[in-house]
């Protein structure tokens, strides 16, 4: 037996529109095909992962309307926000300096951290449903830029 990769990860979320423009707009997740459910959703994949059936499945509450996702994947008696027992989803990632524009321009609060005995520098994230996502960078990239203050105050000069 072996376990080889995760295939995906799937979040309720009530906005199914604002979730899907979160992973779309800061992630760079791509919109695919999703079967044909009796319920709302949205699968994202990422770069070219089509035969892996996407990365994200986003699954649309429709409070008017939830039997059709009672029948498919049972009720929940949980909270619908944050990440439950989960922790965190992580990613490795490249583009500093990109995704803090990104977030910048969406208006995405984040944390920042270095883990230099593992050569990583971590950015934390929270989707629209509250599901925390952590950017792994090669610690690299932040030495090159120093600190996000330090960044934002030398493109200020350049201007």
């Amino acid at each position: 037996m072996q376990v080889r990769k995760l295939a995906h990860y799937s979040i309720r979320s009530f906005d199914l529109e604002k979730s899907s423009r979160f992973y779309q707009k800061v992630l760079g997740f791509t919109p695919g095909y999703r079967p044909p459910f009796d319920f709302p959703g949205v699968w994202l994949y990422m770069g070219g992962d089509e035969k892996d059936f996407g990365t994200v499945h986003i699954i649309g509450i429709d409070p008017a309307n939830p039997e059709g996702l009672k029948q498919y994947l049972g009720d929940k008696d949980i909270p619908l926000t944050g990440t439950g027992t989960v922790d965190h989803i992580a990613f490795l990632v490249t583009g500093l300096v990109e995704f803090w524009s990104v977030f910048e321009d969406e208006g995405i609060a984040w944390r920042d951290r270095t883990v230099p005995s593992l050569g990583l520098h971590q950015v934390f994230v929270e989707d629209p449903s509250g599901v925390t996502i952590e950017l792994n960078f090669p610690a690299s990239e932040i030495a090159a830029v120093g600190s996000y203050a330090s960044h934002v105050a030398a493109a200020g000069e350049r201007s």
